[in-house]
């Protein structure tokens, strides 16, 4: 238990109290939050596995569970489905990709009333779906005219969102001026030495953007999100945009830490510019399209990743499934496929193997049952650390 204790401590050292207490919180519910909120623990932990020291190296977002997957509206003003949190990217064996997935499913299955064969078969959806678009060598991506299921569904309910019910949900309105909905559970007010330093960020920013006026600040918040990131440096912006008061825009600026994946790896990684600059380099290398306005910039010291604010209900509701068995497996074959064509995208650059690798590796039939096995003895660890975490903090080891 104290090692548990003490890795959470100093991994989370230095993050804001009030959100950092929100983290804890939250990894006490259940396995799987726990493991979305421990990243680093995860991958220290690895078993020592040939089919995860051997399988090819590719460009990997890190943290790859069920809840990293999301709708966004792209730079090109369309919505996609795609891997949506690159937080951890790194040049990795493609096999550590797959095995936080795999465990992933395993320690949701609680949550979801799924039996453990029901979620070892949606691990084989996964993988099925996995190797297949690797072996067709082609990236395609998920867009609202090719989505199926419940990922269609989440993609058609977007349809008629208007911008001013997106603002509505995190903003108050007081004639045509907005400010960011201070309700203790997406925002919490920032001081003005903050507001100044965002604003004046921002300010820098827009100086250099053929219309300035359109990053004109009008509120700043502290923002609450996530689940592994809670803590961190995070603002919700409220801009201008095309005019108040529904023409404003939301934006979300996110400190960069250090991949977690990094002090496991023993391939050199590429020297890049900053923490965000990685962060951003790999998500426009792995999805098809970007979000609207990503981009990495610096405020100080730290680094950080702006791009538009991304609604965190954006998420297939895995937990309606309404006793339809089919509507899991279609979800985890379309997670499976982008997994794929992400790896696929990005392949041949700077380290990560080729395609003709990819798709080599694709017809071996031995490391899909290996990972199956290993994401069942992840699982149980982790559970494990849980209960050990869960025990700590109920005796109070993690209050302020």
């Amino acid at each position: 238990m104290l090692d548990v204790v003490e890795t959470l401590r100093d991994y989370n050292a230095g993050r804001d109290p009030e959100r950092l207490e929100r983290k804890y919180a939250a990894m006490r519910r259940d396995p799987f939050v726990f493991l979305r909120g421990s990243c680093h623990r995860f991958y220290a932990r690895l078993p020592e596995a040939k089919v995860l020291a051997k399988a090819p190296l590719t460009w990997v977002c890190g943290d790859l569970h069920l809840e990293n997957f999301g709708s966004y509206k792209g730079d090109n003003r369309l919505v996609y489905f795609d891997l949506n949190d690159f937080d951890e990217a790194a040049l990795a064996p493609s096999s550590w990709e797959l095995i936080r997935l795999l465990t992933s499913v395993h320690l949701a299955a609680g949550s979801l009333t799924l039996s453990k064969a029901q979620a070892n078969h949606l691990c084989g959806c996964f993988l099925d779906a996995y190797v297949e678009a690797l072996r067709l060598g082609k990236a395609r991506w998920i867009e609202r005219d090719t989505a199926q299921g419940m990922v269609g569904d989440l993609l058609d309910s977007l349809r008629g969102r208007l911008r001013s019910h997106f603002l509505d949900s995190r903003t108050e309105r007081k004639g045509k001026r907005r400010s960011i909905r201070l309700d203790g559970k997406r925002a919490l007010p920032v001081t003005d030495k903050q507001r100044d330093k965002v604003t004046a960020l921002i300010g820098k920013i827009c100086a250099h953007e053929p219309d300035p006026a359109f990053y004109k600040v009008i509120d700043v918040a502290r923002r609450i999100a996530g689940t592994g990131s809670l803590g961190v440096d995070r603002y919700s912006i409220l801009v201008q945009g095309k005019g108040s008061p529904d023409g404003n825009y939301l934006l979300d600026l996110k400190q960069a830490l250090p991949s977690s994946l990094v002090p496991q790896l023993s391939v050199p990684q590429p020297d890049w510019a900053s923490e965000a600059a990685r962060v951003v380099g790999v998500q426009q290398r792995m999805q098809a399209i970007s979000p609207a306005f990503l981009r990495a910039v610096s405020m100080g010291r730290k680094s950080y990743v702006l791009r538009g604010l991304q609604p965190t209900e954006d998420r297939v509701a895995l937990a309606d499934w309404h006793g339809k068995f089919e509507r899991l497996e279609g979800v985890l074959s379309a997670m499976g496929r982008l997994t794929a064509w992400a790896q696929l995208r990005s392949s041949g650059r700077q380290g990560s193997v080729t395609a003709d690798s990819l798709m080599a590796f694709a017809e071996k039939r031995r490391w899909p049952v290996q990972l199956r096995e290993l994401a069942l003895e992840c699982a149980e660890r982790t559970r494990r650390d849980w209960q050990a975490f869960a025990k700590a903090y109920d005796k109070g080891a993690f209050r302020p």
